[in-house]
């Protein structure tokens, strides 16, 4: 039931996610989805912890084998490719907030967490300045991610190229640190 949630919401975007959109996808009646879930915002809780592993398999896997600006820009360029692929899903992420440390989406988010925290030990970064490492680091891979998703650059410059640009400012940032 999350996998079919998750693709709807990459289809139609979350806010125009419902539970009746859902049930007609799946070929059942609304009042059975409500054996496999809590409803609505139980079905999105669980579609951001998939988004969330998913993120995280896919910039983990990335990084793999790199370090410094190399790993900063696999690790960029898979959360990007993560959410233009799935911005429903990533959607569902955002202001998401876990119940407490064993919430499966405390959870998946520190795995995505830590992929971010391994690319930082390719750069001399005061401990002190490790959160807000990783604060810039999210705000720029999000922000530039969410806005391409959004379809928010409708100008000439080719948006690859942008990217890797935003890619060589971190880089240059964080050794600046």
């Amino acid at each position: 039931m999350v996998a079919a949630g998750a693709a709807l919401a990459d289809e139609v975007g979350l806010a125009s996610f419902t539970m009746g959109l859902l049930a007609e996808r799946v070929g059942v009646r609304t009042p059975s989805l409500y054996k496999h879930v809590g409803g609505q915002d139980d079905l999105t809780r669980r579609i951001a912890v998939l988004a969330l592993n998913e993120a995280a398999d896919a910039v983990g896997g990335a990084i793999q084998g790199y370090a410094g600006r190399d790993a900063l820009a696999a690790a960029a360029r898979a959360f990007r490719a993560f959410v233009l692929a799935h911005p429903g899903r990533y959607a569902a992420t955002i202001g998401m907030e876990p119940t407490g440390p064993d919430d499966p989406l405390a959870t998946a988010g520190g795995r995505l967490l830590d992929s971010f925290t391994a690319v930082l030990r390719g750069y001399d970064i005061p401990e002190p300045a490790v959160d807000h490492a990783l604060r810039t680091l999210r705000s720029l891979c999000h922000g530039f991610a969410t806005l391409q998703a959004g379809n928010a650059f409708q100008w000439s410059a080719d948006i690859d190229e942008s990217f890797e640009w935003l890619i060589g400012f971190a880089d240059r940032g964080l050794r600046g640190v």
